[in-house]
This record gives C-alpha cells, sequence and structure tokens, in this order.
C-alpha cells in the first residue's frame, strides 16, 4: 500500500524515464491504469515496487505478500473498454484484489520499446556486446518531438566492425536472455553455423510489423507468425526468435537499477524495488 503522494512520485520517476509521449498510442492502453492509494499521507513511507512483464495471478500473490504500493506491469492488463468487473474473469480477480490491497499498477509498454536507452537498445547491446564494436546503430521507426528522448523509437537495426559467426550469434542471445533454447529460420547460406553476420535488426515482443522491409542478415526478435519467418528466409533475411516476453523480461534489471536511482533522488527515505521471481513466459520449449 500507498500514500497519493508516494504513487505520484512512482509514476512520476517512471514517465521521467520512459515518457508516455513515446508510447504508440494508436492501439497501446500506457500510464496508470489502477490507482488506489492510502487516504492517510504517512510522515515517513517507503516506496515499494514489484516490477513485472506480465500481470498474473502469481505475481498478484506476490505483490500483496511482499506489501507493494506500486506495480510495474510492463504489458498492459487493461487493453479494451470494461462493461462489468466480477469474479468470473481471473485478470478481473485480481484487479479487485490489487484493490482492496491498496495496490497501484503501472503499465508502460511501447514507452519503454521506443525509449533512449530501453528495451530495444538492450537487445542490440547483447548482440553488440556493446557500442565500440558498432559500426552504426539506427531506429527503425523514430518517434520524434520527446525532449530528452533524441533518438527514440521503434526497433533498431546495428551494423558490427566486425563480422561474426551465426553460431557466435546465437551465443550471445542466449546468453543475454539467459535462454537455453531459441528458435531459427534459416536462409541457405546461415545454415552454415560459420556464415558471418555483419547486420541484426530488433525488435522486442512482436516484431515482424516494425521490422518489415529492413534490410538486415539477421531478425532478432520474440514472435514472429509462420508466414511472416517463410517471408523472411524467401527473401534472403534469418530469424532469431525466442518467445515474445523473453526479449523483455532481461531489460528489468536496467529499469530497477534506473527506477531505483531515480527514485531515491525525489524520495527523502526507504526505497525498494524488486523484480517479480514468478513472472514468466508462459510458453517452453522442451
Amino acid at each position: 500500500m500507498s500514500s497519493k503522494r508516494a504513487v505520484k512520485t512512482i509514476v512520476s520517476s517512471i514517465q521521467k524515464l520512459y515518457p508516455r509521449a513515446l508510447a504508440d498510442s494508436s492501439w497501446d492502453n500506457t500510464g496508470l491504469l489502477l490507482e488506489c492509494p492510502l487516504d492517510t499521507e504517512p510522515e515517513k513511507e517507503k516506496l515499494n515496487v514489484l516490477l513485472t512483464i506480465d500481470l498474473t495471478t502469481s505475481v498478484v500473490d506476490e505483490a500483496i505478500r511482499n506489501n507493494s504500493g506500486v506495480v510495474m506491469a510492463y504489458h498492459p492488463f487493461i487493453f479494451r473498454g470494461l462493461k462489468s468487473i466480477t469474479q468470473s474473469d481471473s485478470q478481473q480477480r485480481s484487479l479487485l484484489r490489487l484493490a482492496r490491497a491498496g495496490i497501484s499498477v503501472y503499465c508502460p509498454h511501447t514507452a519503454v520499446d521506443a525509449a533512449v536507452g530501453g528495451v530495444n537498445d538492450f537487445l542490440i547491446d547483447v548482440v553488440s556486446l556493446g557500442k565500440e564494436n558498432e559500426a552504426s546503430r539506427e531506429v527503425c521507426q523514430p518517434v520524434d518531438g520527446v525532449q530528452g528522448q533524441e533518438g527514440a523509437g521503434m526497433g533498431r537495426v546495428v551494423r558490427l566492425k566486425e563480422p561474426i559467426t551465426f553460431s557466435e550469434l546465437l551465443k550471445r542471445v542466449k546468453t543475454g536472455l539467459g535462454l537455453k533454447h531459441v528458435q531459427v529460420a534459416l536462409t541457405e547460406k546461415h545454415e552454415n553455423p560459420e556464415a558471418k553476420i555483419s547486420s541484426v535488426a530488433v525488435c522486442a515482443g512482436s516484431g515482424a510489423s516494425v521490422l518489415r522491409g529492413v534490410d538486415a542478415d539477421v531478425h532478432f526478435t520474440g514472435e514472429l507468425g509462420h508466414h511472416e519467418a517463410l517471408g523472411l528466409i524467401e527473401n534472403g533475411t534469418s530469424a532469431i526468435v525466442c518467445g515474445h516476453s523473453n526479449t523483455e523480461r532481461g531489460y528489468l534489471k536496467t529499469f530497477q537499477t534506473l527506477l531505483t536511482k531515480e527514485l531515491k533522488n525525489q524520495h527523502d527515505g526507504e526505497v525498494e524495488v524488486i523484480i517479480s521471481q514468478t513472472d514468466k513466459d508462459p510458453l517452453e520449449i522442451v
């Protein structure tokens, strides 16, 4: 539980790092989606934030158990208008439980995707192992006009100073995201694991629409349809597909570091930002 002042501090800190103006408002639903602060304003208050990709029942249990004041759920759990809120729907039950517990929920989603230093820059770092190894880093779909976010936008393309083998690229992706297995769609030239890669396009989550038509040796994303994968191969581009939220979850450590620092700058008191231990991608490769 958090006071209105605490919720405001947490929300303003998240929005300073990831301005809502960066989000794709044509379809995305970002911002403070559940607001239920305490009526009182304690003189001394701990700011307690739980970070997750998806707001599942187990994450709600965790938030209540940890006495979180705000949950930062990367994916919005409300997309369309609600005509009723009942116990018959699992997400609505979670909403009611959080409201009763006085826990607010903020969802930044595509604002984090587009931000400079956000999730897509994180994925490029996984590929290149640092800007010193890059000839260039470009945005696929720029988002302009947001102060302090010059160079923001959806998707990224990196061109490496020194080409690497496809097997090395796979190793970097698995290590950077903490995965044992990924899916690949290989062109004939990349069926040789020693084939060289000099350019990689990335987009967290479901990246097919953002990366459509982007010229790169490999497209690296979380989710790709059957015909989209075929289309890439037919046009000479291979793909690495890791599972939708697996391309996003690794960024939570960076989010944790940045948000903790910003909250400590704004709040004269104790701050705790933790990452959910139960949040995980619903699909597994076995």
